[in-house]
C-alpha cells in the first residue's frame, strides 16, 4: 500500500498508531513508513495558505495512551539514535563550487534524481520524511510550545549529555570545524585576497576564527559542561572575529566597484558568505544560560536540519544570490553609459538629432550593401556570415564615429532611471511624489529616443533611395526589383511577423547591453588598462605616451565595440538561424525598416497601392516601438533585480508617469524645462 492510500485510509492518529503499533512494538518491513505516514497526516495541502499547523491530536492520544507513548519513544530512539549528520550541516545548502553552471546543472539533477545518502545518515531519514520543499514552511508554523511538549512527552534527550563520537553535539561542532576550514582555504585564493588589498598586511580574521573556535571546541568537549554561557571570553572574541570575517567579504564585494569581479570570484565570496552565516547559526547552539535553553536549542537544531535538508537543491536561489551583484556591476557599467543617451537643454538635443542623422546615413548604406549581399549564390551560413559583418561593421562605424542608433539607448539608459527611483525610494512621502524624479528623466529619455528615431528614420530613408537610384543609373539595374514585395510586405503589421520580429530585435539590444556591461567589468577586473599601459613591448615600439593612449582607447571603447559587434552578429543571424530550425524567426529594426522601404518602393518603380504604403509607415512606427518598449524592459528587469527592487514599484511608476505626461505631454518630444 502505496503513502497516499496510508493517509486515506487512516481518519484519525488512533487508527494510524494501532496499524502500526502492537504489544509486541512496530509492525512494518518498513523501519521509516510510520514515521513518513505520521507526517504526512499532518501535512497540509497549501502549507502557506495555513496560519498555524497543531498536533495537539498527536499530543492528547500520546497523553492518553502510555503504551503507545512508550513504543513510540523506543521507535523513534531507534530510528534517530547514532545518525550521522555533519556533512549536512556543513554542505546543505552551501555552494559546493565556484564554477556556477556546474552548481546549477548539479542542483536540477538532483532535483529531479534526488541523491540518497547511506542508510546510516540522518540524511537519508529527512529525504524519506520530509521530502517536499515546502515542508519548512508548516513546520515552523506548529506552536512551539506544542514542539515541547511533544519533546518532554517521548522524552527526548538534549544535545547537551554528551560529546563522545556520533553524539549530536560532537557532529555539530565537528561541521563547524569543517566550515572554519573551508572558509579560511578560500580566503586565501588569490583571486579572492585581490579584492581586500586593505587586508594585505593583517592576519587573515579567519585563520584567527579557526584557531579560537578550537579553543571553544576544546573547552566543550573537555569541560564538565558541555556547552559555553554567552559571557565566555573565548565565545566573545569568537564573535568578534566572526563579524570581522563578515567585514572582510563586505569589503570584497564592496570593492568590486573598484576592481571589478567575476562570476568565479562573485561565487567563492558568496560560498564564504554562506558559511559564516551557517556557523554564526550553529554558534548558538553551543551557547546555555539557562536550562530551558538545552530543550530550545535542540529543537531549533532539528527544524534547522529540516529547513536545510529541503532547501539544498533550491535553483531560484542560487541564480538569484549568484547574479544579483554580477547585474549590478553590469548595469553600474551601463548606467554612466546611458547617461549620454538622454538629453536635457536644446542644444543636446539637437546634437543628438545630428548623431542620429549620421547613425540613418550608415544605415541607409547598410541596406543597399545587404541586398547586394543577398544576390550572392551561397548557403545560409554563408548569408548569416556576410549579414553578420555588414551589420557589426556598420555598427562599429556608428559607435566609434560618434552616431547614435536610436534603439540602442533604452538598454543603455534603464539603470540610469533606477538611479533616479532609489533616490525616490529614499523619500518619506507619497508614492506620486517619490517617484516624480523617475518620471521627469523618463520623458527627457523619451523624448531623446524621439528625436533620435526622426533623425535615424528620416535619414536612412533618402540615404538608401539615393544609393538605389545612383546604382540603378550607373549599372542600369534595380537591385530591389525581385524583393520589392517582400521587403514592403515584411514591414506590415497585419500581413507579417513584424511585431514579433521586432520583438526579438529588442531582445538581442537589451543583450548587447549586457554584453557591453559584462566586458567593463571584465576589463576592469583584469585590469586591462593598467596591462596595456605598462606593456613592455608596447612602449618601446610605440613610446609611453601613444600606448597610454592605446591604453584609454581600450578602456574608453573596447566595450562598445564588442557589444555593436555581437548586436551585428545577432540580427545577422536570426533568419538563417530560423531557416535551419524551420521557425519563423527574424529581425526588424525600425532604422532599416525606414531603409527597406525606400528600397522596395524604388524595387516597385514605386507601382505600390495605398494601403501597402499606410501599413508600411505604420509598420516602421510600431517596429520602431516594439524595439524600444522589450529592450527597455529587459533592462529595467535587470536593473529592478541588481538592486533587489520590488517590481511592485512598476504600477507606482507607471502611474507617476502617466500622471506627468498628462501635465506636461509636450516634455515627451521637446525639450523643456523641468519644474
Amino acid at each position: 500500500m502505496n503513502i497516499r492510500n496510508h493517509k486515506k485510509k487512516f481518519s484519525s492518529i488512533e487508527a494510524l498508531f494501532q496499524h502500526f503499533f502492537t504489544e509486541n512494538g512496530y509492525q512494518s518491513s518498513d523501519q521509516l513508513l510510520f514515521l513518513i505516514v505520521l507526517v504526512d497526516f499532518f501535512r497540509p495541502k497549501n502549507p502557506k495558505e495555513k496560519t498555524t499547523v497543531s498536533i495537539e491530536p498527536l499530543l492528547h492520544y500520546l497523553a492518553e495512551n502510555k503504551e503507545h507513548k512508550e513504543i513510540l519513544k523506543n521507535y523513534l530512539a531507534d530510528v534517530l539514535q547514532k545518525r550521522k549528520f555533519s556533512r549536512m550541516l556543513s554542505d546543505s545548502g552551501i555552494l559546493r563550487d565556484s564554477d556556477f553552471m556546474y552548481e546549477v546543472k548539479k542542483r536540477i539533477s538532483d532535483k529531479l534524481l534526488p541523491f540518497q545518502p547511506e542508510k546510516d545518515t540522518l540524511e537519508f531519514v529527512l529525504n524519506q520524511v520530509f521530502f517536499k520543499s515546502s515542508d519548512p514552511i508548516w513546520i515552523t508554523k506548529i506552536p512551539f510550545e506544542e514542539l515541547q511538549k511533544f519533546f518532554d512527552v517521548v522524552e527526548f534527550e538534549t544535545i547537551y549529555n554528551t560529546v563522545s563520537e556520533k553524539s549530536v553535539l560532537s557532529e555539530v561542532m565537528n561541521a563547524m570545524s569543517l566550515i572554519s576550514q573551508r572558509m579560511s582555504g578560500r580566503a586565501m585564493e588569490n583571486d579572492v585576497i585581490k579584492m581586500v588589498p586593505e587586508y594585505d598586511d593583517l592576519e587573515s580574521p579567519f585563520v584567527a576564527f579557526e584557531n579560537e573556535f578550537h579553543s571553544v571546541k576544546k573547552k566543550i568537549k573537555e569541560g564538565e559542561n558541555h556547552f559555553v554561557a554567552s559571557d565566555d571570553l573565548n565565545y566573545k572574541q569568537l564573535l568578534i572575529l566572526h563579524k570581522q570575517c563578515e567585514e572582510y567579504v563586505d569589503k570584497a564585494f564592496g570593492n568590486s566597484s573598484k576592481f571589478g569581479i567575476s562570476l568565479k570570484v562573485n561565487q567563492s565570496l558568496l560560498r564564504i558568505r554562506q558559511q559564516l552565516h551557517r556557523i554564526k547559526v550553529l554558534l548558538s547552539s553551543l551557547v546555555i544560560n539557562s536550562e530551558i535553553d538545552k530543550k530550545n536549542n535542540t529543537i531549533h537544531l532539528a527544524l534547522r536540519l529540516i529547513k536545510y535538508n529541503c532547501h539544498k537543491n533550491n535553483v531560484r536561489q542560487l541564480i538569484n544570490e549568484s547574479t544579483q551583484l554580477i547585474s549590478y556591476e553590469i548595469t553600474q557599467h551601463t548606467a554612466k553609459t546611458g547617461e549620454h543617451y538622454i538629453t536635457e537643454s536644446k542644444s543636446e538635443y539637437f546634437s543628438m538629432l545630428k548623431a542620429a542623422v549620421g547613425g540613418g546615413f550608415i544605415v541607409g548604406l547598410l541596406c543597399i550593401i545587404k541586398t547586394l549581399l543577398s544576390k550572392i549564390d551561397t548557403s545560409a551560413f554563408g548569408h548569416a556570415l556576410y549579414y553578420s559583418l555588414n551589420y557589426s561593421i556598420g555598427f562599429i562605424t556608428i559607435y566609434l564615429l560618434g552616431y547614435t542608433l536610436a534603439t540602442k539607448q533604452p538598454a543603455m539608459t534603464a539603470a540610469t532611471l533606477i538611479k533616479a527611483l532609489e533616490s525616490g525610494l529614499k523619500k518619506q512621502s507619497k508614492n506620486e511624489n517619490k517617484h516624480s524624479s523617475f518620471a521627469q528623466l523618463f520623458a527627457r529619455l523619451f523624448r531623446s529616443q524621439f528625436i533620435a528615431f526622426v533623425g535615424n528614420v528620416f535619414m536612412a530613408f533618402p540615404v538608401s533611395l539615393l544609393g538605389i537610384w545612383l546604382i540603378d543609373y550607373v549599372f542600369d539595374y534595380n537591385i530591389a526589383f525581385e524583393k520589392s514585395a517582400k521587403l514592403l510586405n515584411d514591414l506590415s503589421p497585419i500581413s507579417s511577423a513584424a511585431v514579433f520580429h521586432a520583438a526579438i530585435a529588442g531582445v538581442f539590444l537589451f543583450l548587447s547591453g549586457i554584453i557591453s556591461g559584462n566586458v567593463s567589468n571584465k576589463n576592469k577586473h583584469n585590469q586591462v588598462y593598467f596591462r596595456i599601459k605598462e606593456h613592455p613591448l608596447l612602449k618601446q615600439n610605440f613610446g609611453k605616451k601613444k600606448t597610454e593612449k592605446i591604453a584609454n582607447w581600450f578602456e574608453n571603447n573596447w566595450a562598445g565595440f564588442v557589444s555593436n559587434g555581437w548586436f551585428g552578429v545577432f540580427l545577422g543571424s536570426t533568419a538563417s538561424i530560423g531557416i535551419f530550425l524551420g521557425l519563423n524567426i527574424d529581425i526588424r529594426h525600425i532604422t532599416f525598416a525606414s531603409g527597406n522601404f525606400a528600397l522596395g518602393l524604388y524595387g516597385a518603380n514605386f507601382f505600390v497601392d495605398f494601403w501597402t504604403i499606410f501599413w508600411s509607415i505604420i509598420g516602421i512606427g510600431i517596429i520602431g516601438f516594439m524595439n524600444f518598449i522589450v529592450s527597455f524592459l529587459l533592462s529595467l528587469g535587470l536593473a529592478f533585480r541588481s538592486r533587489n527592487i520590488p517590481l511592485s514599484e512598476l504600477g507606482l511608476l507607471r502611474k507617476s508617469t502617466w500622471a506627468y505626461f498628462k501635465t506636461r505631454p509636450s516634455a515627451f518630444f521637446f525639450p523643456v524645462k523641468d519644474k
